[in-house]
């Protein structure tokens, strides 16, 4: 009988303390209200108990003791949500929470999107490269991050990314000098005005979300306003203590680490981070060397603000960074046989090829909130950049005939000694190999400010935003030839340069810019008209190769100016909740060179386009039509040319193609499951045709015919992603197919010695969340080893990446 009594009340205790404890659910969704968010952290304050949100983006706590407690909904990148909840006994409670991103509160000066939930409000061709999805691969190299979006033309060149190639919409992809590239709403490129080839481009490693802009809208985010604008979003301050570190480890001596620690206080708020990312590479020296990379990126941000419930609030943010590269790459490629039997060999002449870069910024921005219709923000900025590209140039054989190594290799045939010195045979000549130091130093400074009034006048909501910019950049070009004699494949210096005495001069601009853009909501329509002014005066100064004193005894003087008014409007009609289409024609605009017969680049753009989102699918076509009244191309060493850096007017040309995507989650109609199993695809067709005939004085491209298509330009891209995604793991796998390329301006079928291969290569990645704070991850890119030439220029035939495969540890606090 004692032992019943015992029993009975020993269930009595554990009903009754399960009648005091209740449950909490609900879906995370992101701020479009309508994607679901997996992974997201909801733990209650203080307590120890806490959870993740599943593949659909539910979440369960259960067995929480009555009471009133605080609940904590995070993501990396998005805004940290904070509520008090009541839990009652034997009650379920429900929440929903939708996450913002944290850059949806930087205001137009800094972003273009305001993240995902500013998308449907820009009538045109916009898209947000969310922190989940630049998490999926980890990807360091920007050309693999922007390959799900459709409209972007790539070229890449050293299988790492570590000097991008990018255009969008048919412009021209070297150096991605025809295209607005911005970190935080700041011109990155060197020298963006005197020098646009983007010799630096900012650190995809360590940033949070990126914004790519085509259409009408890019008209306030110049000077090139024909392809668009692509903005990196720097990781954010956290609204609360919290940071990340990844340790990443992998394939040719591969390492990775990144790691950030922030906080915000009620009147200050601070970041730290620093990003360092290294391999040995994959290519093999004959008889041996360097061939990898070392990349340092250090950044820090401080804020200083009134209190939030200020009448009148203020903010002052401060950003410095430095970020330093040193990368044993080279201009030379291989000639077509080599290739075919060892693409990721490199010849005994590369032996002494350097990169050395530092870069450096600075900006203040400063917002004010002068009321809940009215702000300002204005920032000023600096940026440095310093680089020698010490590389190999040309070679002279005995008889004394200089041959540039690009010439060698396209015909090493008639080439014979000046190739076999290239690989490693001695040479007679005792000054056979001519390395240059590309010596240069370029700044950029400035200050704008955006001003932002909305209002509403009957059913009619009005937004207008007004910008001006003042801005200054220069690049400082003083370089020399070292010449080497080749002895049994070790080059030993001979004759070493005097820094001047190759090319010596300074290119300046100055700009002002000013833009007003108007957005009108009405019922369905939402229209958006605006105007961008340039004003460009361009200067340089050339000292010549005998003046490395820069006394000014052969000193040449050219100027350029221009002063450009850039019209655009886009319309947007909403046809119902989940439908809309929108249409658009602006000026497409690049600066023109420093001398005056060059003329500025000019276009005119039109775009036609549709998007749904509706529960689990989601898509956007866009028809887009580009005619060039005048194109300008670029003399660039990388690009095969003499790398004056000059532009050339080029003519007319006419561009066109269309751009697709789509998401769809394929386990949508299982509403029970806790997996979701998303599919995106996107492609991408282009077609640039030239549509008069000239003789370029750029050699790649030599003689020009009316119907030539542009060089360098895929004309089908397509790239498809599934992904398995739950709590505790999520398997991601990509592919990408890239047309085949021509290398030099041409008609009809391509010779196989004008053109790039065609490719389908694999990437994927998985982790594993072995706790709420700690994930275990992995990548592998290209997979299948799929072997492929990506350009033969500068000098020969350069390789794709090959398969390579990294293991990682994630850790958040």
């Amino acid at each position: 009988m004692r032992h019943l009594v015992i029993a009975l009340f020993s269930t009595f205790l554990i009903v009754s303390s399960n009648a005091q404890t209740g449950t909490l659910s609900g879906k995370i969704f992101m701020s479009d209200s309508i994607t679901m968010l997996p992974g997201a952290n909801i733990f209650i304050e203080k307590s120890g108990t806490g959870t993740s949100s599943n593949g659909r983006g539910n979440y369960l706590l259960a067995g929480i003791p009555y009471g009133t407690y605080e609940l904590v909904v995070s993501y990396i990148g998005y805004v940290t949500i904070r509520k008090e909840i009541v839990i009652h006994a034997s009650d379920t409670l429900v929440n929903h929470f939708f996450l913002t991103e944290s850059i949806a509160t930087l205001g137009e000066a800094v972003v273009m999107t305001q993240g995902t939930s500013g998308l449907k409000e820009i009538p045109g061709s916009v898209h947000y490269i969310t922190p989940k999805e630049i998490e999926k691969f980890n990807y360091t190299d920007i050309n693999r991050t922007l390959r799900s979006v459709p409209g972007i033309n790539i070229q890449e060149e050293d299988g790492f990314g570590l000097r991008p190639n990018i255009g969008l919409r048919g412009t021209g992809v070297e150096r991605s000098s025809k295209i607005t590239i911005m970190e935080d709403g700041v011109l990155m490129a060197p020298a963006p005005y005197a020098d646009p080839a983007a010799y630096y481009f900012p650190t995809i490693g360590r940033m949070q979300g990126v914004e790519i802009l085509k259409g009408s809208s890019q008209i306030k985010y110049g000077p090139f306003t024909t392809g668009g604008a692509i903005n990196l979003i720097s990781t954010q301050i956290p609204t609360e203590f919290s940071g990340r570190a990844n340790l990443i480890g992998g394939s040719y001596g591969g390492t990775n680490l990144h790691a950030f620690a922030g906080n915000s206080h009620k009147n200050i708020a601070y970041l730290v981070e620093g990003f360092q990312y290294g391999s040995q590479g994959f290519k093999q020296l004959d008889g041996g060397g360097k061939t990898g990379f070392d990349k340092r990126d250090y950044l820090a941000k401080i804020r200083v603000n009134t209190n939030p419930e200020a009448k009148t609030y203020q903010s002052l943010t401060f950003k410095i960074g430095k970020a330093t590269e040193t990368s044993h790459e080279t201009y030379l490629g291989l000639t077509e046989d080599d290739f075919q039997q060892d693409p990721y060999r490199r010849y005994a002449g590369s032996q002494k090829d350097l990169m050395e870069t530092e870069q450096s910024q600075f900006s203040a921005t400063h917002f004010i909130n002068l009321s809940r219709s009215f702000h300002i923000t204005t920032t000023a900025y600096r940026t440095d950049f310093s680089r020698n590209w010490y590389k190999v140039d040309n070679v002279t054989d005995s008889a004394g005939v200089k041959t540039s190594i690009g010439k060698v290799l396209e015909d090493p045939t008639n080439h014979q000694e000046a190739y076999s010195i290239l690989t490693g045979a001695s040479s007679s000549n005792l000054n056979a190999l001519a390395v240059r130091a590309n010596n240069r130093s370029y700044y950029a400074q400035g200050i704008q400010t955006v001003l932002d009034f909305n209002f509403i006048t009957n059913d009619i909501s009005h937004d207008i935003n007004i910008g001006f910019r003042y801005h200054k950049d220069e690049i400082d070009r003083f370089q020399w030839d070292d010449l080497y004699a080749m002895n049994n494949g070790v080059m030993s210096l001979t004759t070493a340069g005097v820094p001047g005495t190759e090319s010596n001069l300074i290119k300046s601009a100055k700009a002002f810019a000013t833009f007003i853009q108007y957005r009108l909501k009405y019922g369905r329509f939402t229209v958006i008209p605006g105007i961008r002014y340039e004003n460009i005066s361009l200067l340089e100064m050339n000292y010549g190769k005998s003046d490395p004193d820069r006394n000014g005894t052969s000193l040449k003087e050219s100027m350029n100016h221009v002063g450009v008014f850039i019209p655009g409007i886009g319309i947007d009609y909403q046809y119902s909740s989940y439908l809309s289409g929108f249409i658009g024609i602006h000026k497409g605009f690049s600066p023109p060179g420093v001398k005056d017969e060059t003329l500025p680049e000019n276009s005119v753009n039109y775009e036609l386009g549709f998007r749904y989102n509706r529960s689990a699918l989601s898509g956007q076509i866009v028809l887009f039509y580009n005619h060039y009244t005048n194109l300008l191309g670029a003399d660039l060493s990388a690009t095969g040319g003499t790398g004056s850096g000059d532009l050339f007017n080029a003519g007319e040309v006419n561009a066109n193609g269309v751009e697709f995507m789509m998401a769809y989650d394929l386990l949508s109609s299982r509403h029970q499951t806790k997996f979701i199993l998303p599919l995106t695809i996107a492609y991408t067709y282009t077609n640039a045709i030239f549509q008069n005939s000239f003789v370029s004085t750029f050699e790649d491209w030599g003689t020009v015919a009316e119907g030539d298509q542009f060089p360098y330009l895929a004309q089908n891209q397509l790239t498809i992603g599934i992904s398995l995604e739950h709590t505790k793991f999520g398997i991601n796998v990509s592919s990408r197919y890239m047309d085949e390329m021509r290398t030099s301006p041409g008609q009809g079928d391509i010779p196989n010695d004008e053109k790039t291969d065609s490719y389908l290569a694999f990437d994927a990645s998985a982790f594993y969340n072995v706790h709420s704070n700690i994930t275990v991850f992995t990548n592998a890119t290209n997979f299948t080893n799929q072997v492929y030439n990506v350009a033969r220029r500068p000098a020969g035939l350069r390789p794709g990446m090959p398969s390579s495969f990294n293991v990682g540890l994630k850790l958040n606090f």
